[in-house]
């Protein structure tokens, strides 16, 4: 997930395919599904041009049939919005990722040290957006933590038993004399195949924004 994270940034930044890859060595396709949202500014484009005189790099106008799905989304996105603006539950939801989830494109997750929050999260998916949606977590942890007892309470304590976890993030011993460690950490529960989720949850923050505020 860092290394995709990396990648992205690198590329809204202006950087090309090849050029990231002198930074993170991956394969040029799974740079590409990285980062096959991120649009690059015409101010980059140029860029780009005038270090490349090759055009390598440069990006096509391939995405035209994703922009058009997207915006579809979103003017479905915003009538649902309306029509469910009433509901506790549904305005719950948007509101706890406006604060707390995830704005980069198409990341769709949330993390938190409550697992209330993160269970209410999960049921919002579910009731909103997707009945069967897949959720993987990953952890940030204190050195001297137990990793293998923070994963077995975030599982028991959002009734995902069977999850899987990314590679946790151990932040290295300080300084300083911190005493309220917290011993299951940071979890953050990201939406696996989200995409169009993270678009509707975005309109739907537009309109929340707009009508409720």
């Amino acid at each position: 997930w860092e290394r995709s994270e990396l990648g992205k940034n690198l590329r809204r930044l202006g950087l090309t395919y090849g050029e990231i890859r002198e930074i993170i060595p991956v394969p040029k396709g799974t740079l590409s599904n990285w980062c096959g949202d991120v649009d690059l500014s015409p101010a980059q484009t140029q860029a780009i041009r005038e270090r490349t005189p090759s055009q390598k790099g440069v990006p096509k106008d391939s995405q035209w049939r994703r922009r058009l799905e997207i915006d579809q989304i979103r003017s479905e996105a915003l009538a649902f919005a309306a029509a469910h603006a009433s509901e506790p539950s549904f305005v719950a939801g948007v509101v706890l990722y406006w604060a707390e989830g995830s704005k980069w494109r198409n990341d769709f997750a949330l993390a938190n040290t409550d697992p209330a929050a993160l269970r209410l999260f999960i049921r919002w998916v579910r009731e909103h957006l997707d009945s069967a949606a897949a959720f993987r977590l990953s952890l940030h942890l204190h050195e001297g933590n137990d990793e293998q007892a923070a994963k077995d309470y975030w599982r028991t304590s959002l009734d995902l038993p069977t999850v899987s976890f990314t590679k946790t993030y151990i932040k290295p011993r300080g300084t300083g004399h911190r005493k309220n460690r917290l011993a299951a950490g940071v979890c953050r529960v990201r939406v696996l195949r989200a995409s169009n989720h993270w678009n509707r949850t975005m309109a739907w923050i537009e309109y929340i924004s707009e009508h409720m505020t």
